[in-house]
């Protein structure tokens, strides 16, 4: 009886005061508990979610975090205290996810 693994991914373009910002993080968890590898691009918006105490502990716990640096850039998000096991970088990384994932599910 044993399960498939998925690499499931998730693309986040909005800040952590939208819903999606929850929402993304609970389905990032519960495919994490499920023993999936999840993998998150943060893009737009979707920047300010890198600081914040639940995306650093998705980092944090197994999930593999993306952040597009121009949105930072763009989003005045500093990337001087960015977590270590979150990896800023370009759109090549997300289009890299949105081939292998299956899922991939926008947030946009």
């Amino acid at each position: 009886d044993s399960q498939i693994k998925r690499k499931v991914g998730f693309l986040l373009a909005l800040p952590p005061s939208h819903t999606s910002a929850s929402t993304v993080y609970g389905l990032a968890q519960a495919a994490l508990a499920a023993g999936h590898d999840v993998y998150l691009y943060l893009i737009d918006e979707g920047v300010k979610n890198m600081p914040t105490d639940q995306y650093r502990g998705l980092a944090q716990t197994g999930a593999k975090v993306f952040v597009c640096a121009y949105g930072c850039q763009q989003h005045d998000v500093s990337t001087t205290d960015a977590d270590a096991h979150m990896s800023l970088c370009g759109l090549v990384v997300l289009s890299g996810l949105i081939d292998t994932c299956k899922p991939f599910l926008s947030f946009t």
